[in-house]
């Protein structure tokens, strides 16, 4: 999900033809994720459409590769609408419960797709923006991306997957991205290995030509390989994480967020100071719970595999509207607008292992 939403409702759970756009060239299906007013954010139709498009076209023999994208310049994905995850909550519905179901088939039919996908990172990846971007094989981003699972930020926990690619991460960095829900830029995505290439904006354009004068003379993974690094290069200078590497090793270590925070608060090498102090007092924003549940579901997740992690975070989904912060989280920053959320517990210091702990009693590691 994300900390990023459309301002309206969506009721509908019918697959529409508007917010996802569907073509075929040159033996590549592009799918256009076309709600840049919302930052293209996910809700159930434009779900059901991805899913139905990707299955028709894994079977298609035509078909040899998917480019998918978002339109604008703004944002590739900026998550899932939970605007209308709240009113579906609200209302009684079961659009809320459907929703991460058959958004977690659909990030899971990305990781196992028998082709190609190049996803075009462009502008935002947020939330469930990241399920789609980590299930795809290519991941071209450029100066304009943003990558984040900010779920912490309004009471919830990272999904769509991030259980398994964030435990993937150097070190303990996908820890702290967890726990913190930050973004981060190209050069981090990269040394991460939440990214694959890198090329300027202004080059998508020609990119897309190219893709049209493809030969298909070798296997099409090669051939889209070969042509992306005609455009883009897989490393980059200077990646801020990768000097503060040692540092979030030894701090994001801790099983404790309230341990990490007097952590970060002790550190006193200049370098470091102002980095660790924005840290503390960013994380002391966000919902405690959520960042507890974050913690321990990041460690628990590390011995399962891709469709165990989905298993995982399908059994906190169907507990966390009723016993999470996302309901309080999404009053404040997106109906009310008091952006005064009040978490339960409010603060760090009354935060309950137990309850923490009690979200993963009897969760069973079995296959989705």
């Amino acid at each position: 999900m994300t900390a990023q939403v459309s301002s309206s409702p969506t009721q509908a759970v019918e697959p529409t033809q508007s917010t996802i756009l569907a073509e075929v060239r040159n033996q590549i299906g592009y799918l256009t994720l076309n709600r840049p007013s919302g930052l293209n954010a996910l809700d159930l139709p434009m779900i059901r459409s991805l899913q139905q498009h990707l299955d028709a076209w894994a079977k298609d023999s035509v078909i040899n590769a998917v480019v998918l994208r978002g339109a604008g310049e703004k944002a590739f994905c900026a998550g899932g609408d939970i605007r209308s995850l709240y009113d579906s909550y609200k209302c009684k519905d079961t659009v809320h419960s459907i929703f991460f179901e058959e958004e977690y088939a659909l990030d899971l039919t990305l990781h196992r797709y028998p082709k190609p996908v190049l996803a075009l990172l462009d502008g935002y990846v947020l939330g469930g923006g990241m399920g789609l971007a980590q299930g795809s094989s290519l991941r071209l981003i450029t100066e304009r991306s943003r990558l984040a699972m900010p779920e912490v930020a309004i009471g919830y926990f990272p999904d769509v997957g991030a259980s398994y690619f964030l435990t993937r991460t150097p070190g303990q960095i996908g820890t702290y991205l967890g726990v913190s829900g930050i973004q981060i830029r190209a050069s981090d995505a990269l040394y991460c290995g939440l990214a694959d290439w890198y090329t300027d904006s202004s080059k998508l354009p020609e990119l897309e030509q190219s893709l049209d004068q493809l030969k298909w003379q070798k296997s099409p993974r090669e051939e889209l390989t070969a042509l992306l690094a005609t455009f883009a290069v897989q490393t980059l200078p200077d990646a801020p994480l990768a000097k503060l590497r040692p540092l979030i090793d030894e701090i994001f270590a801790h099983d404790s967020v309230p341990k990490i925070v007097a952590e970060l608060r002790a550190v006193t090498a200049e370098q470091h100071r102002e980095w660790a102090i924005e840290t503390a007092n960013l994380l002391e924003t966000r919902s405690p719970l959520g960042m507890g549940v974050t913690l321990e579901m990041l460690r628990h997740s590390r011995q399962l595999n891709l469709e165990q992690c989905f298993v995982l975070e399908l059994h906190l989904d169907r507990q966390w509207f009723d016993r999470g912060d996302l309901i309080e989280g999404v009053r404040a920053l997106i109906i009310d607008k008091d952006k005064n959320p009040r978490w339960n517990p409010p603060t760090l210091a009354e935060l309950d292992p137990k309850h923490v702990a009690s979200f993963f009693t009897d969760f069973k590691q079995s296959r989705v």
